[in-house]
């Protein structure tokens, strides 16, 4: 069966990861980030929630890769971020970025928060 190309419309898709990196856009990004269909960032993590809140008001999907397994997030940050409009789905990276990958392809307003592998 031939593959075909996804076209991502100029937005930014997850390309890799491996052991504490991510190539997004065709850029490697070390540690945690969080990407958008329009950019990429650090992030600091599950304790920097400023950094989450602030995406509300461009998304309406969140996926947080927990790293290599899956985790819950912390309840009180789950809570926050959904207070803030947000919907949320915690799942391991690898997951979070297939998950996103799919979601943007489909022209959905999604972000990725991930903790690397």
């Amino acid at each position: 069966m031939p593959m075909n190309p996804t076209d991502f419309g100029g937005a930014l898709s997850l390309d890799g990861y491996g052991p504490g990196f991510f190539r997004i856009g065709g850029q490697v990004h070390r540690g945690p980030v969080i990407a958008t269909a329009q950019a990429v960032r650090a992030w600091g993590g599950l304790d920097d929630t400023a950094a989450l809140l602030d995406l509300a008001a461009e998304i309406d999907l969140l996926f947080v890769g927990m790293g290599a397994d899956i985790a819950r997030l912390p309840g009180d940050l789950a809570g926050r971020l959904q207070d803030a409009g947000l919907m949320v789905e915690a799942m391991s990276s690898p997951s979070a970025a297939r998950s996103y990958n799919v979601t943007l392809a489909e022209g959905r307003r999604v972000a990725c928060a991930l903790i690397p592998v």
